[in-house]
């Protein structure tokens, strides 16, 4: 008996992308579009009356967008919302979106062929999230801050910490951040998979709420301790030592990687592994695909302490899994505990 088709309500005020994601969903077999609203209060209204899997919605719409709908959807009946967003990046609208329990952001589709139509992640999104456990989207909103120093001793054991994190990552990449202690003398450097024009305001985001200074970094930049960094989306970040001063600096490669490009987590993990060895601490959190998967490896190899999300508190549990299954990975940890263990390992 073939396995019921995933039941998604598309919300958009736009005919035309209205007719663009309807065909988008209907070229897979496995999802079943049950609905298509003209606005924010007809689709909250559309999904109390048809229950649908998973919700599709524009961000920006008039009288009630996507940010209202995914407060009252997840208020009244949690259900996995992806948001298509056309924002702005100074915008943080998406952000919120997020925090208040939609399950992933994608860029509104453009100038679609039918060879891009079949690269553009709407599909394997709507999967993702139909499997998704709501309760983790949801307990975004519940996390708290960290507003204690930390006693460190003299030498540490590690040099530096970097992440890697997709789909899911910013509401993780946000916990952890904000539960790093205040005094943290060792740089962090992340790669979040996220449309480019993001990354800056993310970056601005996290800077507001946190006690470190978190930025995006320049080409040639040092790495400087108790700074956070985020990678940027315009290409593919390592970090590599200065010639002149024998300091770690930012760089970045025209290398393709063959999981994801701009950021690349397999690029920045392989840097570090190749510059800190076994001074390096590489943690990889929820997230589809493989990306981190290899470079991870290569920081455990060189004797670096790898770090894996648990599959319980992964809103997708892929990345992490592609690197375990390897063996890249020396200690699972679920997301609120990946503060306080990174913490205890320096």
């Amino acid at each position: 008996m073939p396995a019921p088709r995933i039941r998604t309500l598309l919300v958009d005020d736009s005919a035309f992308m209205r007719k663009v994601i309807s065909d988008i969903i209907n070229i897979d077999t496995t999802l079943e579009l049950v609905g298509i609203a003209r606005g924010g209060q007809q689709g909250f209204d559309m999904t109390m009356e048809l229950k649908p899997d998973v919700i599709v919605t524009d961000m920006v719409m008039p009288d009630f967008d996507g940010l209202q709908l995914v407060n009252k959807v997840m208020d009244k009946m949690p259900i996995p919302i992806i948001l298509l967003s056309s924002l702005e990046k100074t915008d943080s609208r998406i952000f919120d979106a997020l925090q208040f329990g939609a399950f992933e952001f994608i860029d509104k589709p453009t100038n679609l062929d039918q060879d891009r139509i079949r690269e553009y992640r709407l599909v394997d999104l709507i999967k993702e999230a139909s499997r998704t456990d709501v309760s983790l989207l949801k307990a975004r909103q519940l996390a708290k801050k960290n507003v204690h120093h930390h006693t460190f001793t003299a030498s540490l054991n590690y040099e530096i910490i970097t992440i890697g994190a997709s789909t899911g990552g910013p509401g993780a990449v946000e916990l952890i951040v904000n539960n790093l202690p205040s005094n943290l003398q060792i740089p962090v450097v992340i790669a979040q998979h996220m449309p480019h024009r993001f990354l800056e305001s993310f970056a601005v985001r996290l800077n507001t709420q946190s006690p470190l200074p978190i930025r995006v970094p320049s080409k040639g930049e040092i790495v400087r301790g108790g700074n956070i960094y985020i990678a940027p989306g315009e290409g593919n970040l390592r970090i590599e030592q200065n010639i002149a001063s024998g300091l770690p600096m930012f760089t970045f490669t025209d290398r393709k990687y063959q999981e994801f490009n701009y950021p690349s987590i397999d690029c920045l993990f392989e840097s570090v592994a190749e510059l800190y060895g076994k001074n390096s601490i590489g943690v990889i959190l929820t997230g589809m695909g493989k990306d981190g998967m290899m470079g991870l490896s290569k920081i455990k190899e060189k004797g670096g302490y790898t770090i894996a999300q648990d599959e319980d508190s992964s809103v997708v549990y892929g990345m992490p899994k592609a690197a375990y299954d390897i063996g890249a990975v020396r200690q699972v940890v679920s997301l609120k505990q990946i503060p306080g263990f990174i913490i205890s390992c320096l």
